[in-house]
């Protein structure tokens, strides 16, 4: 699928983690090519309800299963995986490389994991998965609107939910507690607010910190109550109000000035945090102005 929409991140240095989404509503019956063999593997959250998958590894067909809408398949890119399409089909496929689930374990002080277990063609129930893939899906409709320390975040928090529920991963170092330093936090906080439109890699902000990915995700959520890219949007929209009050400043403009790909990007996530459009929310304050003493 040429045209399938595709997300690459690089939040794990020198490996790349890619998301596309596959759809068709009318496919072209046969079994699918071959893909490239590699040390890789494809994790497939199934968005529809496939019935009846006929499923290969190499030369080997494996029992037909139905596969429900909500569960993952897991493929090794070493086994030549290959299906029958005969019915309309919806996924987004996570490729997951060797030399991510290396750095993985290494961020983790991790010995390195051999191969992720999975039972060929048969779906497994994911909650985590589910919940973190199903936030991508507005990212492949707008992805100019989407900023790189989300996507960091949602493609590190699979990567690694993988690697250990599937791979047997398993940290020995003593998991460090609590929040950030104060300097940590007012350099991590200085990063985020120098780069309101979301375009810093994580991994850049944790060694600021001189911290892990991991350890500086938990970290910041447990001294702010956020998660960074969460901490990013609620200072987006504090930067807005402050540039609302110039009444000269259209919203177009405030948008993009706040790190906002665009002003509907501005009013969704504006409106879904304050409980208020951006015009409402101007308008209130002009009336509040207009009746102080």
């Amino acid at each position: 699928m040429e045209e399938a929409p595709a997300l690459i991140t690089r939040v794990l240095r020198k490996a790349d983690i890619a998301v596309t989404e596959c759809r068709s509503d009318k496919p072209e019956n046969g079994i699918s090519g071959s893909i490239p063999v590699e040390d890789a593997y494809l994790m497939g959250l199934q968005l529809r309800d496939y019935p009846e998958h006929d499923y290969w590894e190499g030369s080997r067909q494996h029992p037909r299963r139905d596969v429900k809408a909500g569960e993952i398949l897991l493929y090794d890119l070493k086994r030549d995986p290959r299906f029958f399409i005969n019915k309309p089909f919806h996924s987004i496929h996570f490729y997951l490389p060797r030399k991510a689930l290396d750095a993985i374990a290494d961020e983790a002080q991790a010995p390195r994991i051999s191969e992720l277990r999975y039972e060929p063609g048969v779906g497994m129930v994911d909650e985590v998965v589910r919940n973190l893939g199903t936030s991508l899906l507005a990212a492949f409709d707008r992805p100019e609107q989407v900023s790189r320390l989300f996507m960091d975040h949602v493609t590190f928090a699979i990567a690694t939910h993988v690697t250990q529920t599937y791979g047997g991963l398993w940290s020995t170092p003593q998991r460090i507690k609590g929040g950030l330093a104060a300097w940590q936090e007012r350099r991590a906080c200085a990063m985020l607010e120098a780069n309101l439109d979301g375009e810093v890699a994580i991994r850049e902000v944790a060694a600021e910190c001189g911290l892990s990915i991991s350890h500086f995700s938990r970290a910041f959520r447990e001294s702010t109550g956020m998660a960074p890219h969460q901490w990013l949007l609620h200072r987006r929209v504090e930067s807005a109000k402050l540039l609302m009050h110039d009444r000269r400043l259209p919203l177009s403009e405030i948008a993009l000035s706040s790190g906002f790909a665009d002003q509907s990007h501005f009013t969704r996530v504006f409106s879904r945090l304050v409980g208020v459009s951006p015009g409402q929310w101007r308008r209130s304050r002009e009336i509040e102005t207009a009746n102080e003493p």
